[in-house]
């Protein structure tokens, strides 16, 4: 819709704004999905709706740019801005029980934007978004056995790191897989 109220305006944007513009619309969707979250009290681990942005980011940006939006939301937020789960910021939070996540953030986008297209079928991106969702999970609970210097049983360390954030996730993937298959195709066409 963007794009074509551009073309019937004969406004020419480089593609570059556009690229950054998206880019920065990603890690300021990231930063609010951190600050929507609900704390939970067997785990130090919240359940956040960064996930579903971190999907979307590679979805609509692609794998480089999507990686890079998640890659400067992590930045940042080492470098001493509050846009972490409940308003944390800093490396300490990177050593903390929830650093796991945030590090799988760029790959999980990269792998989304790189496995997903628009010509592919909703099986395939169903099963793409899993496979970025077992990244998130497998590093955010590799980070969280960390923080308990691996004195935590497997089992334990399950119910606090992946079992309470599945429905959830599930129902992200769900909600991005119908849009997935209207406004693919035209975002990334828009940002190439």
């Amino acid at each position: 819709m963007i794009e074509a109220l551009l073309k019937e305006r004969e406004i020419l944007i480089p593609k570059i704004f556009v690229k950054i513009i998206g880019v920065s619309v990603f890690v300021i969707l990231t930063a609010f999905g951190a600050y929507v979250y609900i704390p939970l009290p067997f785990t130090p681990v919240p359940i956040t709706l960064q996930t579903l942005f971190v999907f979307l980011s590679g979805i609509y940006l692609g794998a480089s740019l999507g990686s890079l939006s998640q890659f400067i939301y992590v930045l940042l937020g080492i470098t001493g801005l509050p846009i972490f789960a409940m308003g944390r910021e800093g490396l300490n939070i990177i050593l903390g029980p929830t650093g796991g996540y945030l590090v799988a953030f760029p790959i999980a986008s990269f792998i989304a934007g790189k496995l997903i297209s628009e010509n592919s079928t909703p099986k395939r991106n169903i099963l793409s978004l899993l496979l970025s969702l077992f990244i998130i999970y497998f590093s955010g609970s590799l980070g969280l056995a960390l923080f308990y210097k691996f004195e935590i049983s497997f089992k334990n360390l399950l119910f606090q790191s992946v079992f309470p954030f599945i429905p959830g996730d599930i129902l992200k993937i769900l909600l991005v897989i119908y849009p997935l298959s209207l406004y693919t195709k035209r975002a990334r066409s828009f940002l190439n």
